[in-house]
């Protein structure tokens, strides 16, 4: 645990979550540590302390940029680019406006004679220009090499968890061609929960499974029963090297309620915060329905089949503003 602040260590009602932890140089593994909740720690992983270092470095160096600067590799319609601050809204239900947070997407790069350039999101990333920052696209584009090699070997746990072929997921329809995102945040430290202001609203996260790198700041909480009453929230301590994984809603359809995505959250405490979440789908095509090893006579199917496209594009859409309240701005 780290970077806490001393009044978070004095604060009796601070409840802080106990995550298992995958170590993916250890070969006897125990696939089912994830089962707890949708939350767990992966560590040796192989990417370096030092790259990391490096990667939140450049993304310090963006959001410092001036407004004007940034707006100009806005995000687009292939959510790809700068998303400002409180231009995503994930609990409306209880924010009384967008969330407290910037962002930065960036994706599988995908050239215009590329014949998958016309699917909603795949297509060519914005960047900055480089004379601005350079170097800043070298790095951004080995992190997501990088964390993509990772997620592959968590997607083979995960298999192997629910009786299937390790490889069952690494395949041209599924994670050989996906849908992977990473996501460059910067939170202002703002929270003031009692007037519906959140630096990141409750939700659970629409993919796969993401991968989430931090810089240690404390923010995030999770309920690990999101139909509790009332709801209980626990924060996520960093562990310095660590991943934490969340899966998301898309693997719990898929693994028909086996796998659990999780409620989390993330509430400012005054210190400006810096995480880089990794968003892992399989590809456009892929038709997410029950898998063959999570149904039987007595465990019926408890979601309709859905293509990964469609879905995607709808829970976008229910959560980001429209693109048109940005044209009088550009």
């Amino acid at each position: 645990m780290e970077n806490h602040t001393k009044e978070e260590l004095q604060d009796p009602t601070m409840q802080v979550s106990s995550l298992n932890c995958i170590d993916l140089a250890n070969d006897d593994l125990h696939h089912s540590a994830c089962l707890d909740c949708g939350f767990f720690y992966v560590i040796n992983h192989g990417i370096t302390e030092e790259f990391m270092d490096d990667v939140f470095e450049q993304s310090k160096k963006f959001f410092a940029l001036p407004l004007e600067e940034k707006m100009k590799v806005l995000r687009n319609e292939k959510h790809r680019g700068y998303t400002p601050v409180l231009d995503e809204i994930l609990d409306p239900e209880n924010q009384v406006n967008g969330d407290h947070k910037e962002g930065y997407y960036i994706g599988i790069e995908v050239p215009k004679d590329d014949p998958n350039y016309d699917k909603p999101f795949y297509g060519p990333n914005p960047w900055p220009d480089s004379d601005v920052l350079p170097q800043w696209r070298e790095t951004m584009e080995k992190y997501h090499q990088e964390a993509l090699r990772v997620s592959k070997d968590i997607g083979r746990l995960l298999a192997l968890a629910l009786d299937l072929d390790a490889n069952y997921f690494d395949t041209p329809e599924m994670l050989g061609k996906p849908i992977a995102t990473m996501r460059l945040l910067h939170y202002e430290g703002v929270s003031d929960p009692s007037k519906g202001i959140y630096a990141c609203g409750a939700h659970t996260d629409y993919g796969m499974m993401t991968l989430l790198a931090t810089d240690g700041v404390m923010g995030l909480q999770i309920c690990k029963d999101k139909n509790a009453k009332p709801q209980k929230w626990e924060y996520v301590p960093a562990i310095k090297g660590a991943y934490i994984v969340n899966l998301g809603d898309m693997l719990e359809r898929w693994s028909n309620g086996f796998f659990k995505s999780t409620l989390h959250r993330v509430l400012g405490n005054g210190q400006e915060r810096y995480s880089i979440p990794f968003f892992v789908e399989p590809n456009h095509e892929c038709l997410v329905e029950c898998l063959p090893t999570c149904k039987s006579e007595s465990n019926v199917p408890k979601y309709p089949a859905i293509k990964c496209s469609a879905y995607l594009t709808q829970r976008y859409k229910e959560t980001h503003a429209e693109l048109s309240i940005y044209n009088q701005e550009i």
